[in-house]
């Protein structure tokens, strides 16, 4: 895991949704999030790169909660997003490779390497946000940073006893990235999914398609492309999937 590769994207990535929630305005309409408004955007974003630069930072090891967003609006709220990115990248970029801190998901070989991963993906979904709220054509998701996000989801946050994708009796769904070797098979009973990177054995559903589209799908920010099977996975993964 290449902590570097995920601080230029968390670099890019949050220029971009800056600018994009610039040109929208403050109170533009976010079609993903329904009932957000950019201004709800940049504060969740800005919250949530703080809230992780200080578990860096501060080197805390439990977990503690978010602050809340100060009270302003318009182009000072947009500076405040930018300053919000700009300390998580200087947190993040000048830690020491073996800082411990506090992390919530499995698999990352370190601390740093686990908060420069989930910080790339978290902004580069919100900037796909931002940028349909100003519409227009939003900046592609490359596909091997696609295909990464799409494992952290299945295999990292839906691992979670916090995953609601559950089944009363055993099911199998399959996960297809068609332009790129990916392929993962997630197994779901009424215990949290397991998911593993190959396509062995037969399953019920597949959900596939490019891998940007795919990962922006199975974030709940566009229509799976291709769906074959049984559709009734499908629609489960679509209403019980959203990560709290």
């Amino acid at each position: 895991m290449d902590t570097s590769w995920f601080l230029e994207i968390l670099d890019k990535e949050g220029q971009l949704l800056a600018t994009a929630a610039e040109e929208a305005g403050v109170d533009a309409a976010v079609p993903a999030c329904p009932g957000w408004r950019i201004r709800d955007l940049l504060r969740h974003t800005g919250v949530v790169h703080r809230w992780a630069a200080g578990f860096v930072a501060d080197r805390w090891t439990a977990p503690r909660p978010m602050d809340e967003p100060p009270e302003i609006d318009g182009a000072d709220l947009v500076d405040w997003y930018r300053d919000s990115h700009r300390r998580l990248l200087d947190v993040l970029t000048g830690a020491a490779p073996d800082v411990e801190c506090f992390t919530f998901l499995p698999g990352a070989p370190s601390a740093l390497a686990f908060w420069a991963r989930r910080q790339a993906h978290e902004t580069a979904v919100h900037r796909f946000d931002a940028e349909s709220a100003r519409g227009g054509a939003s900046t592609p998701v490359a596909t091997d940073f696609a295909v990464d996000g799409i494992d952290e989801l299945l295999r990292g946050f839906h691992a979670r006893g916090k995953s609601r994708v559950r089944t009363e009796a055993p099911r199998v769904l399959r996960v297809r990235a068609t332009d790129a070797d990916a392929v993962w098979t997630v197994r779901l009973s009424p215990e949290p999914p397991v998911a593993v990177r190959d396509g062995l054995g037969d399953a019920e559903c597949e959900l596939a398609g490019p891998a940007e589209r795919l990962y922006l799908a199975l974030w709940n920010r566009l229509p799976v492309p291709e769906v074959s099977g049984d559709p009734a996975l499908a629609a489960l993964w679509r209403g019980t999937s959203a990560v709290t």
